[in-house]
Parts: structure tokens; C-alpha cells; sequence
């Protein structure tokens, strides 16, 4: 069966203009369609990514970086966010390869349509003005051959002796008048016959044509659309796919035996279980004795050597009283020496150093040797979790290490290359950084030996010793960059003082002076009873704070001057 509009629909003008316009409406609503599926992947992309974003922790807790059932979780989050990623993908092809061209397309197609039936319907008014012309035609010859089929019958009933010439000049005159209008109807018969034949052979054929070609073009690009439609999804499909193999993975890699395990290496304490209590004879003393090896006397155990925990920490005796009132000699009565300063955990040092710039970390070392306090200690911790602490900073001052010896490489090689080109540089801006990386090498150096001291100085019940090796072997390499402290700008100062009594410096970072001496005042006391003063820039040390008066400048008044 022949399927050319123009001969099989020639005349189904009016049908087909309704059936364009309904496939127009129908392309309209397919791309509104898509578009409102992209607006749905893109709605599920987001709702995703924020319940992915809401279940991923706010901050790295140590916890869920050690057991496999918070890892496999966290990679799950991770792996739905890529899912989210791929909808959101998904959803902009939509917008642009389908939605976009098929709006730009369907503006063109009303514009072509329009064309194509406005033509149409110019070929069908020629043809009705022809069929006009013809039936004009016809029906003024019918007219005519009547009035002159009645003239001559007129003429036939007048006697022929008695006609006039006025008659048969009339009749003559309606014969003439119907022939002209056989010739005219004639005429517009044999055109009318041609415009028909053109019309319906070959405007007809020609305009039906291209609205047939318009719409099956029409049906082509919708059913391109949705092949670019399934095609856009199927590109996501791997890589969604590839995301729940990556959770099926995550869910395997979790093991409860591990797990486990890990529970037992974060909370051990590494203390020994208490032992049996013993029978307490009360009839024999009528007292209680308790028996050493009770729980009791273990947790006291336990006390006894939580006051001995780091290498550094020694007994602290109150300091001294300030005296009432001078010997007569001008000598105090009060004792020579500075009480002992309670010393900081090493650890709090090593934390310093860590999230501290070069010049903090000289500083960081000046008031370790001067000893402090901080709350932030491990002492708080059982034997075990104080071990583990002490190995993590190690192996991060081990990174910190590796970490500047690759600087100090790429200086190196840098330097080298601006001595062989100087027109790349100058290789005398290097050396500064050159020694800045040396210091830090040399501080961490420091910072390690005395960790792997204080590790050194577990016991085997689970406390510390005292280790004065290590703090021995602590100054002697400090010592090193006592020079490097004393190159920096001295502190300025914020006040003076008066010395009420008289002090005899005997320990290190002390200062001696004599009864009412003026000193400037450096850096006030911050509760260990000691201030910091100095006599010119060559002496400066700490002194008792009860042993003098001291006079703040008003701006510096309740200003803490941190090294």
C-alpha cells in the first residue's frame, strides 16, 4: 500500500493539520517530560549527597580509623556521594542533549509547519477561485442560450411578412451573446481542468510531501531523544555499578575478630589483676589488717606509681615562706635557693613542637629546660595507653624528620642548579631557608632521643623510673642551641621590681641579687612562684616572686609574656 500523503491524502487537508499540530503537542510534552526527570535526578542527587554528608563525621575521631565496621561505613558514604555525583551527571545530559535541543527543535518545526499549510492553503484558494470562475462562466452561458433560445422563439411566432428589422437584429444580438458565453465557460472550463490537474497532481503531492518528511523527521528526533535518554543512563550505569561493588567490599573487609582485637589494644591497662584477699582474723587482734595484695592496696599501688610517671617529674617542695622580717647581717633567714620548679611532661614538649614554626620550637625547648606545667599530660593513662601515646609522637617526629630532610634535599639541588645558571636565581637566597631547615632537623633529633628515652624508661610493672641519664643526656644536646637562643631579641620589658631580700642563684636559669636592687622585669609570675627579670642584657634569670615588689608599667599590667 502506497503511503505518499499527496496522492492517498488529497484530500484530507483539514485532518492532517490536525494531526501535525497533535504531534507538535505531543513533542512539547515528552521534552517536558525529560526535563521533569532531570529536576527528579537531580532532587535525588542532592538528597543523597546531604545524607551522605550528614552521616559522615564532622571531624576524624581515632576510633573510626581503627575498627573495620567504621571504615567500611565511612567508605560506604563515600561510594553513595559518587553515586550522587553520577545522578547529578546524568541529570545535566538530560538537560542539555535532550531537553534543550528538543525546545530549540520544536520552535523550528511550528515554524516549518506553519510554512508547509500556509502554502497548502494558497494552492486550495487558487483552485476554489478557479472553481468560482468556472461556475461564474457556466451559469452567465446559461442565461445567454436561454434569452436567445427565447428571442428566437419570439421570432418564430411573429409572422414572417409582419417582422421587423428591429426583431431579428435582436435575436441576432442573443445569438451572438450566448455564443460568446459558450466561448467564455469554454475557456474557464479548460482552466479550471488545468489548475485542478496541477493542483491535485502536483501541489497537492508536492506540499503533502514535505509535511509528511516534516513528520516523520518529527518521530525520528523523538525517538533519537529517547535513545540519548536511556544512552545517558546507561554511562552512569558502570560507575554506579562499579559504587556498589565498592560497598559490597566495604561490607566484606569488616572483621569482627579484628575488631575485637583492637578493642583489647585501646583500653588495656596493662595493670595485673588484684590477687586473693586474704582471711582477716578478727578474733585474734580484733583489728582489720588488710591484706597487701587486696584491691585496695592495689589501687594505693597504683597511686604510689601514678606519682612517679615521667622521667622528668621529681617530688615539689611548697616554696619557702617569704621572711618576716631581715637578719641583722642583711642576710634572710629564709632559705638560699629557689624551691623546685615542677617539671612538664616531656610529651606536652613533643606536642608542642609538633604544631609549633621554627622560632615556637626554640621556644618550645628554652622552657622545657626551665621546666613548667601543663595539664596536658599522659600521666592520667595506664601503662599500656602511655606507651602507645609515646610511639605515635615518635613516629610522627620520625615523619617530621623525613619531612625536612626532603626540603632540605630539594634546597640543595635547587642551590646547585642556581650556581650552574645564576640567571635562574640567586643561590644565596637559599641559605637561609638552607639553615632554617637545619635547626628543625636538629630540634627534632633533640625531640626524638628524649622520646625514645622516656620509652626506654617503662619499668616492667607498667611505671615509670626516673631516668636522669635521659635528662643528663637532654642538656648536654639542648646545650647545642643555646647559641641560637641567644641570637634572638631579648624580651622587652614590662616593669621593674625591688628585691625585698637577698638571693643566691645556685640553679640553673636563676638569677642572684642583692637586698634592694632594681631589676626590669621580663616575664611575670605564672603561678610556679617565679618571675623572670633581668639585670642588663647580658644577666637575666628568675628570681623568687615573693623575694621582691613588683611595679608593672600600666600598658603591661595583667599581660602575660608567653617564650
Amino acid at each position: 500500500m502506497s503511503c505518499n500523503w499527496g496522492t492517498e491524502l488529497w484530500d484530507q487537508f483539514d485532518n492532517l493539520e490536525k494531526h501535525t499540530s497533535w504531534g507538535i503537542d505531543f513533542l512539547e510534552r515528552y521534552t517536558k517530560f525529560v526535563k521533569e526527570r532531570a529536576d527528579i535526578e537531580l532532587s535525588y542527587a542532592k538528597q543523597i549527597r546531604s545524607l551522605s554528608k550528614k552521616y559522615h563525621p564532622k571531624r576524624s575521631r581515632e576510633d573510626e580509623s581503627r575498627f573495620t565496621w567504621c571504615l567500611a561505613f565511612a567508605a560506604t558514604l563515600r561510594q553513595l556521594n559518587e553515586v550522587a555525583v553520577q545522578r547529578e551527571e546524568l541529570a545535566d545530559n538530560l538537560n542539555t542533549q535532550i531537553v534543550c535541543e528538543l525546545t530549540r527543535y520544536t520552535h523550528e518545526l511550528k515554524t516549518e509547519r506553519k510554512t508547509h499549510f500556509q502554502d497548502g492553503r494558497r494552492a486550495q484558494q487558487h483552485i476554489e477561485s478557479s472553481w468560482k470562475q468556472l461556475e461564474s462562466s457556466k451559469r452567465r452561458f446559461e442565461r445567454d442560450c436561454k434569452e436567445a433560445e427565447r428571442a428566437q422563439h419570439v421570432s418564430d411566432r411573429i409572422d414572417l411578412d409582419s417582422k421587423t428589422d428591429g426583431e431579428k437584429c435582436r435575436s441576432q444580438l442573443k445569438q451572438q451573446a450566448a455564443e460568446e458565453s459558450r466561448k467564455d465557460y469554454v475557456t474557464s472550463l479548460n482552466q479550471f481542468n488545468q489548475d485542478q490537474h496541477q493542483h491535485y497532481h502536483t501541489l497537492v503531492p508536492v506540499i503533502y510531501q514535505r509535511i509528511q518528511d516534516m513528520e516523520e523527521r518529527r518521530i525520528e528526533r523523538i525517538c533519537e531523544a529517547m535513545r540519548s535518554s536511556a544512552e545517558a543512563e546507561r554511562k552512569v550505569l558502570p560507575v554506579v555499578s562499579r559504587c556498589l561493588d565498592a560497598m559490597m567490599d566495604a561490607a566484606e573487609s569488616i572483621q569482627p575478630r579484628m575488631d575485637t582485637r583492637q578493642v583489647v589494644e585501646v583500653y588495656k591497662s596493662g595493670f595485673d589483676p588484684p590477687g586473693d584477699v586474704e582471711f582477716e582474723d578478727y578474733s585474734a587482734t580484733m583489728r582489720r589488717s588488710i591484706s597487701e595484695s587486696s584491691y585496695l592496696d592495689n589501687r594505693t599501688e597504683g597511686r604510689r606509681h601514678s606519682r612517679k610517671l615521667w622521667p622528668f617529674i621529681r617530688k615539689n617542695k611548697p616554696p619557702p615562706p617569704p621572711p618576716t622580717s631581715p637578719s641583722p647581717g642583711g642576710v634572710a633567714s629564709s632559705p638560699q635557693s629557689p624551691p623546685p620548679v615542677s617539671r612538664e611532661p616531656i610529651t606536652q614538649r613533643l606536642n608542642d613542637l609538633m604544631t609549633s614554626g621554627s622560632r615556637t620550637r626554640k621556644q618550645c625547648l628554652r622552657s622545657l629546660k626551665r621546666g613548667g606545667s601543663s595539664p596536658a599530660d599522659c600521666s592520667h593513662l595506664p601503662p599500656e595507653q602511655r606507651r602507645k601515646k609515646l610511639q605515635t609522637r615518635i613516629n610522627n617526629i620520625n615523619q617530621e624528620i623525613q619531612r625536612e630532610r626532603e626540603q632540605r634535599d630539594a634546597l640543595l639541588k635547587m642551590r646547585e642548579v642556581y650556581e650552574h645558571s645564576p640567571q635562574m636565581g640567586d643561590a644565596g637566597s637559599v641559605e637561609p631557608r638552607l639553615e632554617e631547615v637545619k635547626q628543625n632537623s636538629e630540634h627534632y633529633s633533640t625531640y626524638l632521643s628524649l622520646s625514645l628515652s622516656t620509652c626506654l624508661s617503662l619499668s616492667p610493672d607498667g611505671s615509670y623510673t626516673e631516668d636522669h641519664s635521659a635528662e643528663l643526656h637532654f642538656k648536654s644536646r639542648s646545650s647545642e642551641f643555646d647559641d641560637d637562643f641567644d641570637d634572638e631579641e631579648p624580651l622587652p620589658s614590662i616593669g621593674t621590681c625591688k628585691s625585698l631580700y637577698p638571693f643566691q642563684g645556685q640553679n640553673e636559669g636563676t638569677l642572684s641579687m642583692v637586698e634592694g636592687e632594681l631589676l626590669s622585669v621580663v616575664e611575670e609570675d605564672k603561678g610556679d612562684g617565679w618571675t623572670r627579670v633581668r639585670r642588663n642584657l647580658e644577666e637575666e634569670g628568675y628570681v623568687p616572686t615573693s623575694y621582691i615588689k613588683v611595679f608593672l608599667d600600666s600598658s603591661a599590667k595583667g599581660a602575660m609574656t608567653y617564650i
